[in-house]
């Protein structure tokens, strides 16, 4: 298991798919940090916000990239479709290890992603307030949104990489992890606000402490992202076991 997962560690640096990605979430997620920043120093001067308030909505701006994570997670699994190898990779390594190496990469890759955002809505958090001319107040509930972003990036990945292995094509899988992130899971809170904070993405609004909208307390989300995890892992490694690799 150790070469497998060597080898998949390195598959992981491959080519500049995670640089890009990496690259995607810091934009967008400093973008709407700027957004946040901005209207929340109009809010502050008319007394509808505070310091504390503003700074948490900065941080949380950084839960975007748990976007990218997935998206990277997928990529790693296609790729290899696309690209002829995953029949090599199979012989060399045996689909049960190939499949959990991957999921140990994923995580890893997703923790990275996760330590990066992090790192990044800390220096927002100074920088963007400062663009404003204000000071951040760093709270117990700042720090507990940092921790949240990070959490989901750690789950994102294996949920990309799970898409992957079901769909194996790249580009559907790329659509079909926007397409959940960002139109369908959001159009379903909008309609059904109570059945929706289910969802995948939605229960990671929990983990991040989201506001505005009707969401399970964290410890519900995360039984609730597991089950995802586990009905989606299970599909998974039952299609990777019984169809064929062409």
């Amino acid at each position: 298991m150790s070469d497998a997962l060597r080898g998949e560690w390195l598959k992981a640096w491959t080519g500049k798919a995670w640089l890009v990605l990496m690259l995607c979430g810091i934009y967008m997620s400093l973008m709407a940090a700027f957004g946040y920043g901005s209207e929340g120093s109009k809010a502050i001067d008319n007394g509808t916000a505070t310091l504390a308030s503003v700074t948490d909505d900065v941080v949380r701006a950084w839960m975007m990239t748990f976007l990218f994570a997935s998206l990277y997670g997928a990529v790693v699994v296609t790729r290899e479709y696309g690209s002829g190898s995953i029949s090599r990779s199979v012989l060399l390594t045996g689909r049960s290890r190939l499949f959990g190496a991957k999921l140990a990469i994923g995580a890893v890759m997703g923790a990275v992603f996760g330590l990066l955002a992090v790192v990044c809505s800390v220096l927002s958090a100074w920088g963007v307030m400062s663009t404003f001319g204000r000071d951040f107040e760093w709270t117990k509930e700042t720090t507990l949104i940092a921790l949240g972003v990070f959490v989901c990036n750690v789950l994102a990945a294996p949920w990309g990489v799970f898409l992957g292995w079901i769909i194996r094509h790249q580009i559907a899988a790329v659509v079909a992890v926007m397409a959940l992130t960002l139109l369908m899971d959001p159009g379903i809170q909008r309609l059904a606000p109570e059945a929706a904070s289910y969802l995948f993405t939605i229960a990671m609004s929990s983990i991040y402490r989201d506001v505005g909208h009707v969401l399970l307390s964290p410890q519900v989300a995360l039984l609730v992202i597991a089950g995802w995890l586990a009905a989606a892992g299970f599909a998974a490694y039952r299609f990777f076991r019984v169809r064929d690799l062409t």
